[in-house]
């Protein structure tokens, strides 16, 4: 079973593979044969759930909100 850390839940951030925006549902642990991989699950804007690598989005600051 994975376990999956939700402590980061509803944050704010940017996927660098789509530049789109969106929100953090949790973190967990991919585990494959050779090595483990850091995933993030996140909701795109209009409500779509994916699986992304962490290396893949970071933190996203919104300037309007200043």
């Amino acid at each position: 079973m994975v376990e999956k850390d939700y402590k980061l839940y509803g944050t704010k951030i940017l996927n660098l593979k789509t530049q789109e925006i969106g929100l953090l549902i949790c973190l967990w642990k991919n585990k494959y044969a050779d090595k483990t991989v850091d995933f993030a699950t996140c909701v795109d804007k209009t409500g779509k759930q994916y699986n992304v690598e962490l290396d893949n989005i970071r933190g996203f600051e919104d300037d309007f909100e200043k």
